[in-house]
């Protein structure tokens, strides 16, 4: 979607909770947050938080049963440093709502129903609108 100070804004391939985004690394080298020297480590989760920030503005925009935003940084499966950013709606399942992500079906990953496609290009749109606004 764009790039920022310290890597670039991308949107996810799933989509089962629409506007999930991601924060890739622009150092190549570093596999942890710990790895980058403290002024990187400090623009990458500013970085990081200028995404959420958009996500939040254009989901909500996108859905009003849009509740808030999870921030993750993770690194348990990909061995290169990146924050994931999850919305989270009202009209999610109760017993996950409240819950992390991951504890969402294995399918859902893989799912074609909610892959991200054109149906999805107003919400990158937005989202990518509120990360240009917020670099500027």
């Amino acid at each position: 979607m764009r790039r920022l100070p310290a890597g670039f804004a991308v949107i996810g391939d799933a989509q089962w909770l629409p506007g999930y985004s991601l924060l890739l690394t622009d150092d190549p080298t570093a596999t942890r947050l710990s790895d980058l020297p403290r002024p990187q480590r400090l623009a990458f989760l500013s970085s990081m938080e200028l995404l959420a920030e958009a996500v939040e503005q254009a989901c909500a925009e996108a859905d009003e049963a849009f509740l808030r935003v999870n921030l993750e940084i993770l690194g348990n499966a990909d061995p290169f440093l990146h924050a994931h950013i999850w919305p989270r709606y009202e009209w999610e399942p109760p017993q996950l709502r409240r819950r992390p992500v991951w504890l969402y079906p294995r399918e859902r990953w893989t799912d074609p129903v909610t892959a991200l496609g054109v149906e999805h290009n107003g919400l990158r749109a937005g989202i990518t609108a509120h990360l240009t606004a917020a670099a500027a």
